[in-house]
């Protein structure tokens, strides 16, 4: 499994990446999502931070907790924190000595640039052959290698902005930084199957993930429209490019988002609503149907949603099987998912074991379950001085053992 101690049985059940050693040299958002994800998961995370400024994201702010930017806490819980000046002899071999320990290995400079300090895969394998090394970049590391990776521009670059917002309305950015995110996820399923495959052969792997290929790759039905059908896709607003009614729909005092997609739940729909007669009409008896006279089918349902409330129209509508959803903040959405008992937090708990708050939990559940609690995310360089006497005291092939044991 690896070159660390073996999980005790209990600690292997409800951390199923314990025993495992992650590197952490990455910043900003997708990079240390993905390692989070593994420390969530049970493995042990040394982030390597720059002793000066440490991650970018620890000044991106406000807003700010009582402990921090919460841009960086959002993806650094349960890790250790390094600080190295990789120019620096001294501490490059130290993150040498890191690197060679690790099961895995996350890094997200330029392509090419942990070469320079003698990081790269190729300059660790033969020493770690068992090394799962992911580097993450912007475009890859061809001709797009010089390009710095900001979400923004990717979403921009990829296709993403063309397809969101009002059709006559400007290309708009998704409010999250959904490319790195979805960047992360596909790093994370690559380091997961690496090292499923090391399990079987004895071997790592590099795997690389970009954002532009990692946006693309979930274009999914719009972006196989214009591989298959040769249609380019444009802004819709909130509105399905195949599907009626999918979208935002107009009541009395606030928008609701409907979302039929079969004729059961349009009749069902039309039914509640008091017009059942639209669910016979033949301008709308298909989803085809549908599509082609959406304006004029959107002006009938909301003339007949104008009767009433959108949380009146919720609680009808879904009572009879109705896909539907009020328009929540997202202190809104966090109180719906604890209502339906989805635990969507997890407490976080300070050095000694104090609550300093609240995260999103990593969103698998799992029996038997994750622990509910995690650890804060660190200070800049809290760990460097146990994990360097670990380092320059221990042999290679020394288990790792966790500086803060997680509850």
């Amino acid at each position: 499994m690896s070159p660390h101690e073996e999980p005790r049985d209990e600690e292997q059940f409800s951390r199923p990446l314990a025993g495992l050693l992650v590197a952490d040299f990455s910043r900003v958002l997708a990079g240390p999502l993905t390692t989070m994800t593994l420390a969530d998961l049970g493995a042990r995370v040394i982030k390597v931070e720059h002793p000066d400024t440490g991650d970018d994201t620890r000044s991106w702010g406000p807003p700010y907790s009582a402990t921090g930017a919460t841009y960086f806490e959002s993806v650094n819980r349960n890790k250790e924190s390094i600080t190295l000046d990789l120019t620096n002899p001294e501490d490059q071999a130290v993150a040498r000595e890191l690197a060679l320990r690790a099961d895995v290995l996350v890094e997200n400079l330029k392509p090419g640039g942990m070469a320079r300090y003698s990081l790269g895969y190729e300059d660790l394998k033969a020493e770690n052959p068992r090394l799962v090394y992911a580097s993450i970049s912007g475009f890859g590391d061809k001709q797009g290698a010089e390009r710095p990776g900001y979400d923004f521009i990717v979403q921009a670059l990829g296709g993403l902005m063309s397809i969101t917002g009002e059709a006559e309305g400007s290309p708009l950015k998704v409010g999250v930084a959904l490319v790195d995110v979805l960047t992360s996820k596909d790093a994370t399923s690559g380091i997961l199957a690496a090292l499923v495959a090391r399990s079987r052969h004895g071997r790592g792997a590099h795997i690389k993930a970009n954002l532009l290929s990692s946006l693309q790759g979930a274009l999914a039905n719009q972006g196989q429209a214009f591989l298959g059908a040769g249609v380019v896709p444009g802004r819709l607003g909130n509105v399905h490019p195949s599907i009626a009614p999918y979208q935002l729909l107009a009541t009395k005092d606030a928008p609701i988002a409907v979302a039929c997609g079969n004729n059961a739940q349009f009749g069902k729909l039309c039914a509640v609503l008091g017009v059942a007669h639209l669910a016979e009409d033949p301008r709308l008896s298909s989803n085809a149907l549908r599509v082609k006279h959406r304006s004029e089918l959107e002006s009938l349902l909301e003339d007949a949603l104008k009767a009433d409330t959108a949380n009146e129209w919720q609680t009808r509508l879904s009572e009879a099987g109705v896909p539907v959803g009020q328009v929540l903040d997202i202190a809104g959405g966090i109180d719906f998912a604890e209502k339906l008992g989805l635990e969507p937090t997890v407490e976080v708990v300070g050095e000694h074991g104090e609550t300093v708050g609240r995260q999103l939990r990593h969103p698998l559940t799992w029996d038997p379950p994750l622990p509910r609690t995690a650890s804060a995310p660190p200070a800049l360089g809290q760990h460097s001085q146990e994990v360097l006497a670990w380092l320059r005291s221990s042999p290679c092939d020394e288990p790792a053992k966790p500086s803060q044991e997680q509850n």
